[in-house]
């Protein structure tokens, strides 16, 4: 575990740092498709990206979903953040994006290495920064641009995160994230392979424009 903590996070953290981390955080490898944090539950930890992505997700009263932002190595998410600081229910959904392996860490030992270790401390103040310019950027996305805009930006999003210019969701699959319905999801798509920006495929989109 010390090993893929330096790859991932060496640059930012100490090694005594990195030491407690591997000490006390418990490691996952979460398959794609699950559910990582739920809403509506209590976060007794925060997870450390190691390796893979994470879609955060909100939710409507009617159930339907709300992409927000990914997050990927080196990453971690201040809405848990804030919910493991203070002890209230998450109102995110985070589900991996691919096989993804996090380090779970205790809230016990976020609160000690706010006042131990720095670069924490900095860490901690960045994230926060970096999510929140991840959402206005999201809110931006809603209230400025069209439809096919917003889909554009996703797909390029789910490449880069992925690091495959070849994504495999189905149209229906990106209505959910996009909060719309599949018969718009399909008729958008059709429309940006006409502008060469995607290539459709079964199951598959290549993102051209990248």
């Amino acid at each position: 575990m010390l090993a893929e903590l330096q790859e991932a996070y060496g640059f930012l953290f100490e090694k005594e740092l990195l030491e407690d981390i591997a000490s006390s955080g418990t490691l996952k490898t979460v398959p794609v498709g699950e559910r990582i944090i739920e809403i509506g539950d209590y976060v007794n930890s925060m997870p450390l990206l190691l390796q893979g992505a994470i879609k955060i997700l909100r939710e409507d009263n009617d159930g339907d979903e709300l992409l927000l932002y990914f997050l990927e190595r080196g990453d971690t998410c201040a809405m848990t953040l804030n919910c493991c600081m203070g002890e209230t229910k998450s109102e995110i959904r985070a589900v991996a994006e691919s096989e993804t392996s996090i380090i779970m860490v205790p809230v016990s030992k976020m609160e000690e290495w706010t006042a131990k270790y720095r670069s924490w401390r900095n860490f901690v103040f960045e994230s926060y920064h970096a999510r929140l310019t991840e959402m206005l950027d999201a809110i931006d996305a809603l209230a400025f641009m069209n439809m096919d805009e917003r889909i554009m930006r996703y797909l390029r999003d789910k490449a880069k995160i992925n690091r495959n210019e070849l994504i495999q969701s189905t149209h229906q699959e990106i209505a959910y994230d996009m909060h719309t319905s599949r018969v718009v999801v399909s008729r958008l798509l059709k429309k940006l392979e006409k502008e060469k920006k995607i290539a459709l495929q079964r199951n598959q989109i290549r993102v051209i424009d990248l």
